[in-house]
């Protein structure tokens, strides 16, 4: 495996002014009302580049704008080749974090050589990005990914050093994002040609486990079959690569939540017998609801999941019987890890057993527990299924057995941004 330094297109922040306004997060997790509003904030804003609006041919106009802002020196294309350490300021339940990661390009590899999956993906998503990849040949965001630094921390010491040193982008010292969230940035250029050579031997040692991107790795690696039939011989070529940003397992900052599922469309002899279906599998526990807040809702550790909108005015706490092994329940050719995942024990044992398979049941996904416990006060959906935050050592677990965790299993928060730095695959 190759991680290597790469020359970055960057804004130029003498013409765009606050980089706060020109940033904006990856496209699978952007909405289309918060989509018009980022294309609001600026005329400049990545959002057309990362996730254009659906007018004429998309691709092409992402294209467009993409290589007039070249022409124009609107983005510019970093002189050195550069490893770029990023420094991610946010709030997290009132608290104000940072996480560390070192944004690089990596060379594309098969699943399981070096790099790895933890979540399963669809092919809807891929169609999409790789539609985009043929017309703009750039990444506009990094992939999250993760490694463990077990070489006595070297790694780490290096990424400090560099940060004692003036960043190339400091925006705001804290602004707030269209999610009401506080955040900051900071980024500083790798470009010594000892520390990138040490970096880039370090890092290609350690096997990288995908975080937030299954989609955009995938894609890459169909873009690269493509791109490799049509330029055979090419083995430098940049379509070889993909721009990821590397976080050490261990990063204070590193948030996993949970996505919790939001479901209707069920009929109600099937809602209201569910109670009594769910008892033959698990021990049910009633805990009243006083309070609308997140601590409220917050699952025990010991329970399996909850449910709201089963009894009124309660949450429904799921936990594990005795005489009953949840893990036999599922496949057998599944790793420990994933038969121990409270999102796989709802999925075989809740959908598939109790339900009887989603049929015409519709699910949608948050990670807000309160926005949940509002939908199923306004009666917007039926159920609620909460669940835990998946524990990193699970999600590296699943990875090593080779194995994936079910779709949106993970959400890493806060989302590395498209438009900081822009990795050209011409």
């Amino acid at each position: 495996m190759e991680v290597s330094p790469f020359r970055g297109i960057r804004y130029d922040q003498g013409t765009v002014g606050d980089l706060a306004r020109v940033i904006c997060p990856p496209y699978d997790v952007i909405s289309p009302e918060q989509q018009r509003l980022y294309y609001e904030k600026s005329d400049y804003n990545a959002i057309r580049l990362e996730f254009p609006e659906p007018a004429g041919d998309k691709y092409q106009v992402a294209a467009g704008i993409f290589h007039r802002w070249l022409r124009q020196g609107i983005l510019q294309v970093d002189r050195v080749s550069s490893f770029y350490l990023h420094d991610h300021h946010f709030e997290y339940l009132k608290e104000k974090m940072v996480r560390r990661g070192l944004i690089a390009r990596v060379r594309l590899e098969p699943w399981g050589r070096g790099i790895y999956p933890h979540e399963e993906t669809s092919s809807k998503a891929k169609s999409d990005r790789l539609r985009l990849m043929r017309t703009c040949r750039a990444n506009f965001s990094p992939l999250f990914s993760l490694y463990q630094d077990s070489k006595q921390k070297k790694v780490a010491a290096m990424l400090h050093d560099v940060s004692q040193e003036k960043p190339l982008v400091s925006a705001p010292a804290w602004w707030t994002n269209l999610s009401g969230s506080g955040e900051a940035h900071r980024l500083w250029g790798v470009t010594d040609r000892g520390i990138k050579r040490e970096l880039s031997e370090l890092l290609s040692d350690h096997p990288i486990y995908i975080a937030d991107g299954h989609h955009r790795y995938e894609t890459a690696l169909d873009y690269q079959q493509e791109m490799g039939q049509a330029q055979s011989g090419v083995e430098n070529g940049a379509f070889n690569y993909v721009m990821m940003e590397l976080v050490e397992f261990s990063d204070p900052g590193l948030v996993v939540l949970p996505v919790h599922r939001l479901v209707r469309g069920m009929e109600s002899p099937v809602l209201a017998g569910l109670a009594d279906r769910l008892r033959g599998f698990f021990a049910l526990e009633s805990v009243p609801l006083e309070a609308s807040s997140s601590e409220a809702l917050r699952l025990p550790t010991d329970s399996c999941l909850g449910i709201l909108g089963l009894k009124p005015g309660a949450l429904i706490l799921l936990n594990k019987r005795q005489d009953i092994s949840l893990e036999g329940m599922l496949p057998s050719d599944r790793s420990q890890a994933y038969r121990e995942f409270d999102v796989s024990i709802l999925n075989h044992i809740v959908f598939d057993r109790v339900l009887s398979g989603p049929k015409d049941m519709e699910i949608a996904y948050t990670i807000d527990v309160e926005e949940a416990h509002r939908q199923i006060r306004i009666g917007k959906y039926q159920l609620a299924f909460l669940l835990h935050p998946a524990q990193l050592g699970m999600v590296k677990a699943v990875a090593d057995a080779r194995d994936r965790m079910p779709g949106k299993s993970t959400y890493f928060y806060p989302k590395v941004p498209a438009g900081l730095v822009i990795n050209s695959l011409d």
